[in-house]
């Protein structure tokens, strides 16, 4: 018998000798071992998309979320709408001198413009690395009230091996963290473990993973709260990041910019959200991190490029800049309405607000002559994708 499994008897009592335990390797051990065929081609696809003035189109909402946008505009929630939609973005010529990726939902992956050209093909031929959103949603998280989890790891190795074959290079999964709900240690930790397991699994496959803990505007909370939980949130993230051996240099980062809650009653300008948001990210994100994208989390077109273009105002050790879905195409769908002969009118509008934040990554953003509509808010409590 083995010396570790072998037993005694004192007293009338087995005594057992624990088995040796292996001590643990380093992360950068771990990481080491980790490292596969795709490594140089994740880095070189990050920089592709860190490229200076150049941020992500996210038109990644679900079919329901989509149906809600067309909806609001008189349009009916088909495939072959949505098809239409997402074609006039897809196919807006000199989209990308501004924008490097575009974050796809699964069905629009698959789909192709009305000549036939796949929706990746018109992407790659504009320039654009296509991505693709991988989490399944969100589910209430048991015994903390109005938190939840993001599900989809039990399927993602297959489906990310299935995405690339397709063309997507880089991958979002989007979790949350609702500072009005707590939050709870549980969810923050819970949101890190999803997260860190789903960027691993991505780089084996060859996606470069968008990591997302959105720390939601929902709330009366000021700028300090929501400063402590986005550091704690983030601090969580990197440490479980490293304990699963991912790349630092093979990521990107799609954080929620500090500001107050929505119902806040007091509001901050575009340099103090400036300075909270740095701040934070300072205290937490390593400089191999290549890109930090910020989401736009429900605020006007114009308050979003503002508040990019203020952290722009001084060199950053990453590419700043965006990934924005509302607050780039707001003003296109309402300009669209389902009509084809608005088509051209909403491309230039696309066109319009991708060079605005093009500027703002740039740090030379100026908001005269921006119309009415670009400062309309577009909060929505309870948000979903």
């Amino acid at each position: 018998m083995a010396a570790s499994t072998m037993a005694s008897t004192f007293a009338g009592k087995s005594l057992a000798r624990a088995a040796p335990v292996r001590a643990q390797r380093p992360a950068a051990a771990r990481a080491a071992a980790r490292a596969n065929a795709y490594t140089e081609e994740l880095k070189a696809t990050a920089a592709t998309i860190t490229a200076a003035g150049h941020g992500i189109m996210a038109m990644d909402e679900s079919n329901g979320t989509c149906g809600q946008r067309l909806d609001a505009i008189g349009v009916e929630n088909t495939e072959d709408n949505r098809r239409r939609y997402r074609e006039l973005l897809v196919t807006t010529k000199g989209l990308g001198e501004y924008i490097s990726g575009a974050i796809l939902f699964e069905e629009t992956l698959f789909q192709s413009c009305e000549d036939g050209t796949s929706f990746v093909d018109a992407l790659n031929a504009n320039g654009i690395v296509p991505g693709i959103k991988v989490d399944t949603g969100l589910k209430p998280l048991t015994g903390c009230e109005g938190e939840s989890w993001c599900s989809g790891l039990d399927t993602l190795a297959d489906r990310c091996a299935s995405y690339y074959k397709q063309g997507a290079r880089f991958a979002k999964w989007r979790t949350a963290v609702n500072v009005a709900a707590g939050p709870s240690d549980i969810a923050i930790q819970e949101a890190a473990h999803g997260l860190a397991r789903y960027g691993a699994i991505c780089q084996e496959n060859g996606l470069v993973p968008i990591i997302e803990p959105e720390v939601l505007l929902d709330g009366e909370h000021d700028i300090d709260t929501t400063y402590a939980v986005a550091l704690k949130t983030w601090s969580a993230v990197f440490k479980a990041m490293a304990d699963y051996g991912v790349d630092n240099e093979a990521i990107l980062l799609k954080p929620s910019m500090v500001t107050p809650g929505a119902d806040a009653a007091k509001k901050e300008d575009p340099e103090t959200v400036a300075k909270y948001t740095l701040k934070m990210l300072n205290n937490v994100v390593p400089p191999a991190v290549p890109g930090i994208m910020f989401l736009s989390g429900g605020q006007s077109e114009m308050e979003a490029t503002l508040n990019l273009n203020a952290m722009n105002q001084e060199p950053n050790p990453w590419h700043v800049s965006f990934s924005y879905a509302r607050a780039l195409q707001n003003t296109v769908l309402k300009t669209w309405v389902g009509q084809d002969e608005n088509k051209a009118a909403a491309q230039a509008k696309l066109i319009g607000r991708a060079m605005a934040n093009s500027k703002a990554q740039l740090g030379t953003y100026d908001p005269s002559g921006e119309d009415e509509s670009a400062a309309e808010g577009m909060y929505v409590k309870n948000y979903t994708y």
